[in-house]
């Protein structure tokens, strides 16, 4: 019976551990609108990712994350993203796989701001952030 019951609460507390939040994106809003250039929202965070919306009026300069690597999703505008060496068009509904160490940033085209979906495996803390001189 002792048995039974550790088995049940380890599955319970696994199952209650690793549900996370269901939410609507497109009800996720800046704090304010009157940002200058990008405004970041932290949705979660814990020691394997931190997820976050950001809102990009105008570009993000080139920066990279030493020691992250960062899953960009568009749900919102449009722009021309650079990752590495190579530019490339992207919009509502694409996808960036930034691997870590990797140079990386967004030229906005689009009327309205870009809003993104940016997941940083592991946790970020903010200190690995690297801006390109020059730029």
């Amino acid at each position: 019976m002792k048995t039974l019951f550790v088995i049940s609460f380890y599955i319970f507390f696994l199952t209650s551990y690793c549900q996370g939040v269901v939410s609507s994106f497109g009800s996720v809003k800046p704090e304010t609108n009157d940002y200058e250039n990008i405004t970041v929202k932290k949705l979660s965070t814990d020691i394997n990712s931190t997820t976050f919306a950001i809102w990009i009026k105008q570009s993000v300069k080139l920066h990279k994350h030493v020691n992250h690597v960062e899953n960009v999703y568009i749900t919102e505008g449009s722009g021309e993203f650079q990752l590495g060496d190579s530019i490339h068009q992207v919009k509502s509904g694409d996808l960036i796989v930034i691997p870590k160490n990797t140079w990386h940033g967004v030229k906005v085209n689009s009327t309205n701001p870009m809003k993104v979906i940016s997941v940083q495996s592991p946790e970020f803390i903010g200190k690995d952030r690297v801006f390109k001189e020059g730029n």
